[in-house]
């Protein structure tokens, strides 16, 4: 079957990234291939990294790749280790949050509140910390700190103590005997909501097993480092809180002295490392044609010479 998978804001990050047939540029959220099929397909002599911490990921881009494997180098890896990955740096670099289509569609991966499946949640099926030991091991505290940091649910206190209650009957064992302790803990109000009343608390475990929140920082700062002057950088977020710590990292990596205004020179020796551009947010058309990307938002930036600075 031919594969025809659109992702998110394909056609503003492919602008972003101002490819150059001969440049290295780097997926390091390689999912369904979508991004890196359309940057691939506009290399001659350049490469392309493609990096997942999914092994079904990896596995399934050979085929979704297959006519430009000359060019594409798979690595099975977490972005938080892209300093390592890369042995040279890069002319561009796309960062595609959150969890991918297929991990949101196998439903035997346990991140869906719609279906019912051990509790999972790992994007790397080889890591140890899965959703069952969150949800079954962690304290009271730990449970409503996660999804209030996490899931930012109003209900946290709540939804933990129900948890905390059930389990000790039994371990919650699936995805739906999850859904079903935590509507037991919402009220009539809030259960009548458009949005599924599992979706925050599902979203907090998700990225407590993952610690997806944790590497963004680190994983910026790298790609910051590893982007050749002129080089540009394309992260794409799904929600708030990655949206929150990805703005202010940039804006730290783009910001120059830092010394008070008093200083009659700069005495901090900081320079700027990018140049940000416009959020750019997904026209109405795509998220009719995809409501998964209603949320999703494109922040870009470019390295900056240090002649320039």
């Amino acid at each position: 079957m031919e594969y025809t998978h659109k992702p998110v804001l394909l056609d503003e990050c492919i602008g972003a990234l101002r490819i150059r047939p001969e440049g290295v540029y780097v997926d390091g959220t390689l999912g369904r291939a979508g991004h890196s099929r359309e940057i691939a397909k506009r290399l001659t002599t350049g490469r392309l990294i493609c990096i997942d911490r999914d092994s079904a990921a990896i596995e399934a881009a050979g085929e979704r790749l297959a006519p430009w494997m000359d060019r594409v180098r798979l690595v099975h890896s977490n972005f938080s280790e892209l300093g390592s990955v890369l042995e040279e740096d890069a002319d561009g670099m796309l960062f595609d949050l959150g969890v991918s289509s297929p991990q949101l569609d196998d439903p035997e991966r346990g991140f869906s509140y719609m279906h019912d499946a051990p509790l999972d949640m790992r994007m790397d099926r080889s890591a140890p910390l899965t959703a069952r030991e969150v949800v079954n091991s962690w304290s009271l505290e730990e449970l409503r700190r996660i999804l209030y940091d996490f899931g930012e649910e109003r209900y946290a206190p709540a939804i933990a103590r129900a948890i905390a209650k059930r389990r000790e009957q039994r371990p919650i064992e699936t995805t739906l005997e999850l859904v079903e302790v935590i509507k037991s803990a919402m009220p009539p109000a809030a259960l009548r909501e458009k949005q599924h009343p599992a979706k925050r608390s599902f979203q907090a475990v998700r990225i407590a097993v993952n610690g997806e929140l944790d590497a963004l920082p680190p994983m910026l700062r790298a790609a910051a480092d590893k982007l050749r002057p002129g080089g540009r950088l394309a992260v794409i977020t799904f929600h708030s809180l990655e949206d929150r710590i990805v703005k202010r990292t940039l804006r730290e990596l783009a910001q120059g002295c830092t010394c008070p205004p008093s200083f009659p020179v700069c005495v901090c020796g900081k320079k700027p490392l990018v140049r940000l551009d416009k959020p750019v947010t997904p026209s109405a058309a795509e998220v009719a044609e995809n409501p998964r990307a209603r949320s999703a938002r494109l922040r870009t930036a470019e390295k900056l010479d240090k002649l320039d600075i």
